[in-house]
């Protein structure tokens, strides 16, 4: 039981980290920053393209970001050994 204790505050230890952490995608232009809380912190968008063309690049690249702090969510869970 005192195992699973440790275990809950290695997890706590790990997401307060994350929550510093950010990934950044782009997509034709447009791109995307979140943080490890999955917020969005920054878009910038294509002047170049018309509004149908961000609305769908900010999806994509939005999409993309979260993929890459899930990975660094994985990344520090496999490292940690807490994996489950």
């Amino acid at each position: 039981m005192f195992d699973n204790f440790k275990k809950l505050a290695e997890l706590k230890k790990i997401q307060e980290n994350l929550k510093n952490e950010e990934a950044t995608a782009e997509s034709r232009g447009v791109s995307v920053t979140v943080n490890g809380n999955f917020d969005v912190k920054e878009i910038k968008l294509n002047p170049e393209l018309n509004i149908e063309d961000q609305a769908k690049a900010v999806v994509e690249a939005a999409n993309e970001a979260n993929k890459g702090i899930k990975e660094k969510m994985a990344k520090s869970l496999m490292s940690s050994g807490l994996a489950l």
